[in-house]
């Protein structure tokens, strides 16, 4: 029952805000207080940034924003995400909500009513129609940027500045984030640059999260509960096992006896909490880790299905689905598995029989009856895209995944089981961060489903419980940007604002704005600095001459004996001279007037402390001046490389494009230079189909660390060695320029993939393909679609229409089979 209190707060609120109450009224859930915040804030006209847990719904305060736009005529919604798995899955959502017609969907390689009101689309989408003066932009009244915490990423992350900088102002932006735990800062950047922003936190769970580690086969909880919330002390028990080096434990009760205790009601109380296990120092047992087919037996008995697995390797989650299968295990019952069937068979219909074998489709299909799959980005995505949809209408039980199903698709489980807290980053195995732990335990716990949801850690050799509970208690990690101007940022800031206006904007992206944050404390600390540096000036004051002048001399001669000591190995000549300058210091120190002071030992320390802050702070102040403007300065260096090359032309402010600086515009990637300079050249000019197709490929693909240079042998034959050729002298001289402009460079291009794509384009069988590029489906059909990309910008671009239509040609070479595959 609420209060008349509670009651007339709910009238008044409904009455002040109509839109936000009857779209709550719509939903099938009553609005979090933090939903509501959000939805009050974009109905007051403001824009907003949602900072919330994986799961707690942020999505809501998107969906209203589109619901604002759809209630007056003509007024738009862009729904930006970062993976095209996702913009696939909203535009599935919104369509059931608003209908065919007015639902659009644009990622690159799908285009689906692209005018209508609501346009579902990867950032980077928008980010070409920005620059472009896109005629679909005119009626835009919201952006929702969903998992904007990516503008982190390193690789892509600048994508998300730009949008946020060039949208117009009219614009209301819904920035949806993970919890960051610098979500204050980053919306005082949106306040700055977008105005009128709100920041929204929250960082409640809407289902509780249990969190537990898996010793031998039995579930004990992370945390000790009799010691309340607040101080979350980890189990003492966990820290018992520990004291035995983590490789003995004797067991006093089965894992049934607890799962089954633990849940056989939702209010069922946890055993053990007023007791302690018995741990045996003698004749103990090391503790053996359950095999896969086991956990995922002890969790369906628990009643702690479905769940996902995150093991940080495809291979590892092959395997892993592989055991179970092995085991005998099947999860499903026969209704299930007919229902499987029927829903498999009719997403891959389009498939051929031929490309279906090789993909392993039977044993995959066999595996997906039982109720058990993997999911990674080796896997077709026809393929993870059917994994996705079994697991949101929990026909699968069990997923094994890589920490990529982590990233905003809407997967929640029951429970997500951690098998180690480590994970190969690429050149080393490193320990996950407390950010990666909070994404993936994200998962667990669906909303309207479950009570709470299930955390499980596997106990491993060496594990430290104080570690896991401090992974599990800090929630937030911080969200800095990776903004840096490209090659096609640069001429198309300069085509619509100019250089000075250009250098401004670039000056109020978030990475200046937190560079200048910086800035901030290190000018008071030296403000700091400069008052304690006058009280030692004060101190060291002596009557008999210029103490400061007199400890420099005493300074530098006390340098330069200590590198006379540690460098014996210098040249003759080079010590002499150096000795030379020591006799003269020294004569200088013993004329000084200061060297016959009584008090010179007192003042001396004065003047120690004094040239050792002043160090300090002479080098904070160059910290202060790198940082300042750090961002415009590398635009001025990137438009020096394009004056260099003939991209722009003219002097100072002055600056104008040339027509290589124009096709630059409309040319996207990490390559963009590269791509725009060998058109300019003519270095592909006579390539067939399949050539042009292997060398879009070899521009855009990123070959893993151990793999080594490629065989000009297994490079396509003819006018391709050559081009090839041409083309990594221009990289290299390009690289050369960009490092004579203090500018990073670029990693050189490889032509791993060239064979295989130059093979697929030329009408070569799947299987073939693959065994080529000794490469999973799901890798090659990723590689496959960058290609495209860059070829259809090509067919748009290039300067002689012979390659322009050559491209066309490749771009439908490649654009078949698997990689031509669209759920949509």
């Amino acid at each position: 029952m609420t209060s008349p209190a509670d009651r007339y707060a709910a009238a008044r609120a409904a009455q002040e805000h109509p839109a936000t109450a009857a779209f709550a009224a719509m939903q099938r859930f009553q609005l979090d207080p933090f939903q509501i915040e959000g939805c009050h804030a974009l109905e007051r006209g403001n824009s907003v940034l949602v900072a919330a847990p994986t799961g707690a719904g942020k999505t809501i305060v998107g969906e209203f924003a589109i619901h604002l736009a759809m209630s007056t005529p003509g007024d738009k919604a862009f729904y930006t995400t970062p993976m095209k798995a996702l913009s696939n899955q909203k535009f599935r959502e919104l369509v059931e909500v608003y209908g065919a017609d007015q639902v659009g969907l644009l990622t690159g390689d799908v285009n689906i009513n692209g005018s209508a009101r609501i346009v579902v689309m990867t950032t980077e989408v928008l980010r070409n129609m920005i620059y472009a003066g896109s005629r679909a932009l005119d009626g835009l009244r919201f952006v929702i940027m969903d998992e904007v915490h990516y503008l982190a990423d390193r690789f892509r992350g600048a994508v998300w500045e730009e949008v946020i900088i060039h949208l117009p102002q009219s614009v209301r932006l819904v920035s949806l984030s993970a919890t960051v735990s610098n979500a204050e800062e980053f919306g005082d950047w949106l306040d700055t640059v977008r105005g009128g922003t709100e920041v929204i936190v929250s960082e409640t769970r809407p289902v509780p999260l249990e969190q537990h580690v898996l010793v031998r086969d039995d579930l004990l909880p992370l945390f000790d509960d009799r010691a309340g919330i607040a101080t979350a002390q980890v189990n003492q028990e966990l820290l018992r096992i520990r004291s035995f080096g983590g490789a003995n434990y004797e067991r006093n009760r089965s894992a049934q006896q607890y799962v089954s205790g633990r849940h056989a009601g939702a209010q069922a109380k946890r055993p053990h909490r007023g007791g302690k296990r018995p741990v045996r120092s003698a004749n103990v047992r090391r503790i053996e880790r359950l095999d896969r087919p086991q956990v995922v037996d002890l969790l369906e008995r628990a009643n702690l299905l479905p769940a996902i697995f995150f093991i940080f390797s495809r291979v590892g989650c092959d395997s892993a689905v592989t055991q179970v299968r092995r085991s005998g295990l099947r999860l499903t019952t026969v209704e299930e598995r007919r229902e499987i069937r029927a829903i498999v068979e009719d997403r891959v219909r389009t498939l051929r029989d031929e490309d279906l074998a090789v993909l392993g489709y039977w044993e995959w299909l066999d595996n997906l009856e039982r109720g058990v799959a993997a999911h990674h980005a080796g896997l077709l995505p026809a393929f993870k895209e059917v994994v996705e949809e079994l697991f949101r209408l929990r026909l699968l039980k069990v997923v094994f995944a890589t920490e990529t199903l982590a990233l905003g698709i809407n997967m929640p489980a029951r429970t997500v089981v951690l098998e180690r807290m480590e994970k190969f980053n690429g050149e080393a195995r490193v320990a996950i961060t407390s950010g990666e732990y909070t994404q993936l335990t994200g998962r667990a716990g669906r909303r309207g489903i479950d009570v709470e949801g299930h955390a499980v850690v596997q106990w491993t050799e060496g594990m430290d419980p104080q570690a896991v509970a401090a992974l599990a208690s800090r929630r937030t990690y911080p969200l800095n940007s990776s903004f840096r101007p490209t090659y096609n940022m640069a001429v198309n800031l300069l085509d619509r604002f100019g250089r000075n206006r250009s250098r401004e904007i670039l000056e109020s992206s978030f990475a200046q704005f937190q560079a200048d944050r910086a800035v901030v404390g290190l000018a008071r600390s030296v403000r700091e600095a400069e008052t304690s540096l006058e009280g030692y000036l004060a101190s060291m004051t002596c009557d008999r001459g210029d103490f400061t002048e007199y400890s420099g001399i005493r300074r530098e001669l006390s340098d330069l004996e200590k590198k006379n000591r540690a460098d014996q190995q210098a040249p003759r000549a080079v010590r002499d001279k150096r000795l030379q300058k020591i006799e003269g210091l020294r004569r200088a120190m013993q004329r000084h007037a200061c060297h016959r002071c009584p008090d010179r030992e007192t003042h001396a320390r004065w003047a120690e402390r004094y040239w050792k802050l002043k160090r300090e702070t002479d080098r904070t102040r160059r910290q202060i001046e790198n940082r300042t403007g750090t961002v415009a300065r590398v635009f001025d260096r990137v438009l020096d490389v394009l004056a260099e090359v003939g991209y722009v032309q003219g002097e100072g402010a002055e600056l104008s494009l040339t027509d290589a600086g124009r096709t630059m515009q409309r040319i996207y990637g990490e390559r963009d230079l590269l791509v725009v300079e060998s058109l300019r050249r003519g270095l592909w000019d006579g390539l067939d189909g399949p050539s042009l197709a292997a060398m879009a490929c070899a521009l855009v693909f990123e070959p893993r660390r151990d793999e080594g240079s490629v065989d000009p042998r297994d490079l396509p034959r003819g006018r391709f060695r050559i081009a090839w050729e041409r083309t990594q002298e221009l990289w290299a001289e390009l690289d050369d320029l960009e490092h004579d402009n203090r500018l990073p460079g670029s990693e050189r291009p490889s032509a791993g993939l060239a064979g295989a794509m130059h093979a697929w384009a030329r009408g070569s069988s799947l299987d073939a393909v693959l065994e080529d590029a000794d490469m999973a489906a799901g890798d090659f059909v990723r590689w496959a679609k960058q290609t495209i990309d860059l070829l259809d910008q090509l067919s748009i671009v290039a300067l002689d229409a012979e390659t322009a239509r050559t491209a066309r040609v490749a771009l439908d070479g490649v654009r078949r089979g698997i990689v031509a595959y669209s759920s949509m």
